[in-house]
């Protein structure tokens, strides 16, 4: 009888710790994506502004996504700092998970440089990215539907290719 109540108990404990974990991230997605549109972030016109460089010869280049980034790297390295690495030393686990998830490779390899490029190269296109752009279906454009699926079909083609399920055409 008893072990029966110490199960209830574990399983509620991790219930109440799963509804803990999704209202926290709940939170976290709003708060990222208000501040995407605040900042100006989500806004394709204002990236491609801040983006094309060509545009400080005439004077039309605009610098204040530099601003937007400059305080959010302070925000996390400072959260890094003080939070993370301090709990990291300790071997201490946390808040909402059993692990930090860090980047465990330490070098830069061609899979690494080719993705980047790829990033960059269909955040210059169309000057958005995946953060911006899962905020920006709230808008109902469809341009946009698109390019969310179109994402995902890149993300899908990308898994495939890493799991080695997506051979490259051999020459014969």
């Amino acid at each position: 009888m008893k072990k029966t109540s110490v199960i209830k108990k574990t399983s509620a404990i991790k219930r109440t710790n799963s509804i803990k974990r999704k209202v926290i991230a709940l939170f976290c997605g709003v708060l990222f994506g208000t501040g995407l549109l605040v900042s100006g972030l989500a806004d394709p016109a204002k990236v491609i502004g801040f983006l094309d460089v060509s545009r400080i010869a005439n004077g039309t280049w605009d610098p204040s996504l530099m601003v937007v980034m400059t305080g959010a790297l302070a925000v996390y390295m400072s959260l890094f700092y003080t939070v993370v690495k301090p709990r990291l030393s300790a071997s201490l686990a946390p808040v909402c998970d059993t692990k930090y998830h860090l980047p465990e490779k330490k070098t830069l390899d061609s899979q690494l440089i080719l993705g980047a490029s790829l990033f960059g190269l269909g955040w210059g296109m169309v000057g958005i990215c995946p953060g911006p752009a899962i905020v920006n279906i709230a808008s109902l454009d469809l341009s946009l539907g698109l390019f969310v699926l179109a994402m995902l079909f890149g993300l899908y083609i990308g898994m495939l290719l890493k799991s080695g399920q997506l051979d490259t055409v051999k020459a014969s």
